[in-house]
């Protein structure tokens, strides 16, 4: 029986298409969206006390302490209380995982997306990023309208020194022994559903057939 709330996590490497996938559930589910990234980049967050707080450690190069991203992220979710949503890029580690147990953010379901390394290396030689926005392109597929322009302002593309293949394996293996251990956290709470594939248009239908018996989808899009 499909739940009134969902309340889901996203995971997946660098390049394994989870802000594709992610914007799909938004679309064909009416959740709303929070990526941890996107809220350091917000001017409200920034111009907050532990925005400004968190600033301190990124310019001299250090980990942002658990204790900041868990109280920017919780203050996000609060906002959605009763409401379904989908959260990305938290949990990284056992600590935020456990902080997230609370009855209020206790995860419904964990979708991981799992793709292998060697497509990942090969989808991001093509990435092209807008920075401002954080839009994602890529000319084998996902094309801009305008080549090196972003669809919506115009503004240049951009290709990151990181998505060169040597630097994109050792992210990669970074990632997986980041967040094994959050994965066998939730495998053993019966929570975890792992999407094997090599495309986005190859593991969307899977997520979507799997969501709906947990949510009942608002809308039937479709995606090229």
């Amino acid at each position: 029986m499909a739940s009134k709330v969902l309340r889901a996590i996203i995971m997946g490497a660098p390049g394994s298409g989870k802000g594709t996938i992610a914007k799909r559930i938004v679309g064909d589910f009416d959740l709303k969206f929070l990526s941890s990234g996107d809220i350091l980049r917000t001017p409200q967050q920034q111009e907050s006390e532990i925005g400004k707080e968190c600033e301190k450690y990124i310019k001299h190069g250090a980990l942002v302490p658990d204790r900041i991203i868990n109280a920017m992220v919780f203050n996000e979710l609060r906002r959605f209380q009763g409401q379904s949503w989908i959260l990305d890029g938290f949990p990284r580690n056992i600590a935020q995982a456990e902080a997230l147990q609370n009855p209020e953010t206790k995860p419904t379901v964990v979708i991981e997306l799992v793709v292998p390394f060697e497509v990942i290396i090969e989808r991001l030689k093509g990435r092209w990023i807008h920075v401002p926005s954080g839009r994602v392109y890529n000319m084998d597929f996902n094309k801009p309208r305008v080549p090196g322009k972003d669809d919506i302002t115009g503004e240049p593309l951009v290709q990151r020194v990181d998505d060169h293949p040597e630097t994109v394996m050792a992210r990669l293996q970074a990632y997986k022994n980041q967040t094994i251990a959050v994965s066998e956290f939730y495998k053993k709470r019966e929570i975890l559903a792992e999407f094997h594939g090599r495309e986005s248009n190859e593991i969307w239908p899977h997520v979507r057939q799997f969501l709906a018996k947990l949510h009942e989808p608002v809308h039937e899009n479709t995606y090229k």
